[in-house]
């Protein structure tokens, strides 16, 4: 099994890479990941999921300046930025965010510190309050 090409792996193994960006690494630009990404470095760009299952994981001595775009996150450093998390996303202890997050269900812990909007889309519609029915109201005496 260790000498199989990747294809002949099986379809969704691809899920199951991770890649890292070590501590002192520095990218400037864009990244694009599938699988795992985990950041002990610093990117000046976008980091964009380009699978469904993709997970990123930022250490507490990671650096992100720009928008995060992912289904999962895991956030313990620095991000200046939006960060869009379609499915997760959990923000640890040293978590520090300056930028609007977008998230479907987050896990914060206690420390975290977010220093803009925080967004989490609503299915259904808000609710009205009904109309005061009028000529019906008797007199209220002052």
């Amino acid at each position: 099994m260790l000498n199989r090409k990747r294809s002949e792996r099986a379809p969704n193994s691809h899920s199951h890479d991770t890649s890292l960006i070590a501590r002192g690494t520095l990218i400037e630009g864009h990244v694009r990941f599938s699988g795992a990404l985990h950041l002990d470095g610093q990117i000046v760009g976008s980091v964009l999921a380009e699978e469904a299952g993709a997970v990123f994981t930022l250490s507490e001595s990671g650096h992100v300046q720009g928008e995060i775009r992912v289904p999962h996150a895991i956030i313990n450093g620095q991000v200046r930025g939006d960060i869009h998390a379609t499915e997760r996303l959990e923000l640890a202890a040293e978590a520090r965010v300056v930028g609007d997050v977008h998230y479907q269900t987050l896990e914060m812990a206690a420390g975290a510190q977010v220093n803009g909007r925080m967004s989490h889309p609503t299915a259904e519609l808000p609710r009205e309050l009904p109309a005061p029915a009028l000529g019906n109201a008797e007199a209220v005496p002052a």
